[in-house]
């Protein structure tokens, strides 16, 4: 099976922070992918903008070697790089103090295509590039802007720079990106809801017993110390990965694929999440910070190593309780847990089914084991849904519980491309379904503050947790105490 690549339209691509390693690690490698797979019109130009001084043939250096480093040798074709490399150029750009705008114009200005200006920067700059775009006449009807996370710190500060950006590019140029939602699985996750008669009417409360959403790592600060003592596990990861995993998870059916259909069930759901309130936060949520252990097949340091400080109580493992008040998921809980230096690298979503009303089988066949169904985000993308059978052989019957498992890279014999290359190509489209509205962001900033609050007012401390384990023992309590486990992963 192959899939179809449908060209996209000439455009010039500006990326903001291009010597930063987000720039680096994926989106130099995405672009080389998309022209190695033949998505490129003529002439399209990728231009990187930064505050530090190079010339285009050193940032053309640089950009072969993050493709050296970041791409699979089979998939290096040497006359491909080539071609990728001589699209590339580069202008020196300040953006607090607007200088090299002119500069940047020269380099762009021309035809009136497609431009999308990528800020691989922190939300800082936002305001400012943004304004000297405007004031240097770089925005045109056809320009786009791309924004990373985080969208500010709070609600307060999220609209703050939602009226920045708002200011010069409407709403249909603004693409607030989150890589989550441009992975395969997370996508499949509508295929297998919308496009099954097998799960749709058994996806509510009647039928589903509850719903783990975790995102784990293994690494801890990885050069991020400054951004992430400021942020912690909640705000960097619940904000937006989580919250978006679980709208894609419970809400209703779009009338759809149109963007601000589906963006527009995503909101309801976010709408309807119960608020986790100062009296409710000490029962429904846990905040952790890991201690030196070992990760990875190696020991680690622990978070106040890692950060050099004597001191800090931010957040590198949060696991919450959240409810949705409405008809279809009332009394099921939603229940999600993140952080850094856990046992294993994985993204999963399980739904758990509700049990059998009643067993005909006797004690010897063994327990049965209620329905789940896997779906798995990285690594190893796929889905698996849990099953009881009969063990095979003679001698009575023995219930086994197994997964029926569809593995992607198993399945398919195609290159599962990664999630920013997917994303960049509907940027270029014009194509907003995979990235989140305004009105969504700011709803999830409603939520995720009076956890904040309530963490703050009850002085509701870090606990620590060794790293390479689950996080702390207080997490595995949050949901024991309901009678339920933390899936095991496998």
């Amino acid at each position: 099976m192959t899939s179809q690549i449908i060209p996209v339209d000439p455009f010039d691509f500006v990326i903001f922070g291009a010597t930063g390693d987000l720039a680096e690690r994926k989106l130099l490698p995405a672009l080389y992918q998309r022209q190695r797979a033949g998505q490129f019109s003529e002439p399209t130009r990728i231009i990187g903008a930064s505050r530090t001084s190079h010339s285009s043939d050193e940032y053309r250096d640089f950009a072969a070697r993050a493709i050296s480093d970041h791409v699979k040798p089979s998939e290096i074709d040497q006359a491909e790089l080539k071609r990728f490399l001589e699209r590339i150029s580069y202008v020196q750009v300040d953006a607090q103090a607007g200088e090299g705008f002119d500069r940047l114009k020269e380099e762009i200005d021309g035809e009136n295509r497609i431009r999308a200006y990528y800020l691989a920067v922190g939300p800082a700059l936002f305001g400012d590039i943004a304004k000297n775009l405007s004031g240097h006449g770089l925005v045109n009807e056809k320009a786009r802007i791309v924004v990373e996370k985080p969208i500010g710190r709070s609600l307060a500060s999220a609209r703050v720079l939602n009226d920045e950006i708002g200011a010069v590019f409407s709403e249909d140029q603004t693409f607030r990106i989150d890589h989550y939602l441009g992975k395969e699985t997370v996508q499949n996750l509508m295929a297998l809801r919308f496009a099954n008669a097998l799960y749709e009417p058994l996806w509510n409360s009647a039928h589903i017993d509850h719903v783990q959403i975790t995102v784990a790592e293994t690494v801890g600060l990885e050069g991020r110390a400054g951004y992430y003592d400021k942020a912690g596990a909640l705000r960097d990861m619940v904000q937006n990965h989580i919250l978006q995993l679980l709208c894609l998870v419970a809400m209703e059916a779009p009338f759809s694929l149109d963007a601000d259909g589906v963006r527009d069930e995503k909101l309801k759901v976010l709408k309807a999440l119960k608020p986790v309130t100062n009296g409710q936060a000490g029962k429904s949520t846990v905040r952790g910070q890991y201690r030196a252990g070992a990760s990875a097949g190696g020991a680690v340091k622990g978070y106040l190593e890692d950060l050099e400080s004597a001191t800090s109580d931010t957040e590198t493992f949060v696991a919450i309780k959240a409810e949705i008040a409405n008809w279809r998921w009332a009394g099921v809980p939603f229940y999600l847990r993140t952080g850094k230096r856990l046992s294993e690298r994985v993204s999963e979503i399980v739904i758990s089914f509700k049990p059998i009303p009643h067993s005909i089988f006797g004690e010897a066949a063994g327990p049965v084991v209620a329905n789940q169904l896997v779906i798995r985000l990285q690594p190893d993308e796929g889905v698996k849904q849990w099953i009881m059978i009969k063990d095979p052989g003679p001698g009575g019957m023995r219930l086994r519980h197994v997964p029926l498992d569809m593995s992607f890279a198993q399945s398919f014999d195609v290159r599962n491309p990664d999630a920013y290359e997917r994303l960049i190509m509907d940027v270029i489209r014009g194509n907003q379904t995979l990235f989140m509205r305004r009105d969504e962001v700011e709803a999830a900033w409603q939520w995720i503050d009076p956890i904040l609050a309530a963490w703050e007012e009850n002085g509701q401390k870090v606990q620590g947790y060794t790293a390479g384990t689950w996080g702390p023992s207080a997490a595995i309590a949050l949901i024991e105490r309901d009678g339920r486990t933390w899936h095991e992963n496998g």
